[in-house]
């Protein structure tokens, strides 16, 4: 596989990520679904609407999420909708929790890792693309948190982060935490996950990543500990695998004081494992060439 192109620029805009966007040269056709986090109730990194308004107003697209299979104030519809207005996403977009009604649409994954089937809200089949817009930054469980969870995790319905968090033991929430899989398994279970997404929009899909606010801790933490890093740029591409080993790449390769605490973070949890899986599975690759844009 040739090496894929990521696209990089130091200065952090509403408007450098259109120009990071359009670097891709990749039109989003037909009804577009923009993948954001919506950050839990409390949290104080996740990126505001205000920022991504000018870039998914640019691709005319809807605000899609999925609710979580843990305790806060997103995992039931009800009050995921409530913390979206709250945020001001539904101020400023069309919001749609993809798994507010079942059932779950399952998508196959036949040559899964961890994982045969898929579990995500069935509203995905109302897009013909998707933008996945991922704020990258620590996370509790995977390490870290970027495009391949965008697609895995983020995209899973309720039940389906059960699904993958247990590496298919359990779709119930109420037995999630009884059922966790090794961390290997649940970090596989992401990629084939992150793989099925892919699949489903074929080529109609494109990344983009911001890579500021950078906690150890992710967006869907209400209690995270502040930014541990000075901001470093944004990053977009074709391709999900390379942009997230671009973005390790680049924290790997800073000087900053915080450096060490966030790779403490993703190395504890084996976080590019995640990586490592998707590369495997074929639909990215690691190696990639980094354009830069300023």
């Amino acid at each position: 596989m040739e090496k894929a192109k990521v696209y990089f620029s130091k200065n952090i805009t509403p408007e450098n990520v259109i120009r990071l966007y359009e670097a891709l040269g990749k039109a989003l056709p037909g009804k577009v679904a923009v993948k954001v986090h919506s950050g839990e109730k409390g949290n104080q990194n996740f990126l505001r609407p205000e920022f991504m308004k000018p870039m998914i107003n640019a691709v005319n697209g809807t605000v899609v999420e999925c609710n979580t299979a843990y305790g806060g104030e997103r995992n039931t519809t009800d009050k995921h909708v409530k913390l979206m207005e709250y945020h001001g996403w539904s101020h400023y977009f069309d919001v749609d929790i993809l798994d507010a009604e079942g059932p779950d649409l399952e998508l196959e994954i036949p040559n899964g890792k961890q994982i045969k089937k898929n579990l995500v809200g069935k509203n995905l089949n109302n897009y013909d693309s998707m933008l996945v817009l991922s704020h990258f930054k620590g996370h509790p469980m995977g390490g870290f948190g970027g495009a391949l969870k965008q697609l895995s995790i983020g995209c899973a319905s309720s039940a389906g982060k059960s699904y993958i968090h247990s590496a298919g033991k359990t779709t119930d929430q109420n037995t999630l935490w009884d059922n966790v899989a090794p961390q290997d398994a649940f970090l596989e279970s992401m990629a084939d996950a992150a793989s099925s997404v892919v699949k489903h929009f074929g080529s109609n899909m494109a990344y983009v990543s911001i890579m500021c606010n950078m906690s150890v801790d992710c967006d869907c933490c209400a209690v995270a500990e502040d930014p541990c890093m000075k901001d470093i740029g944004i990053l977009s591409s074709l391709d999900p695998v390379a942009l997230d080993q671009a973005c390790i790449d680049l924290v790997k390769s800073s000087n900053d004081p915080g450096r060490n605490h966030l790779l403490e973070r993703i190395n504890s949890r084996h976080g590019t494992h995640t990586i490592d899986a998707a590369a495997d599975l074929g639909f990215g690759t690691r190696d990639y060439a980094l354009i830069c844009v300023d």
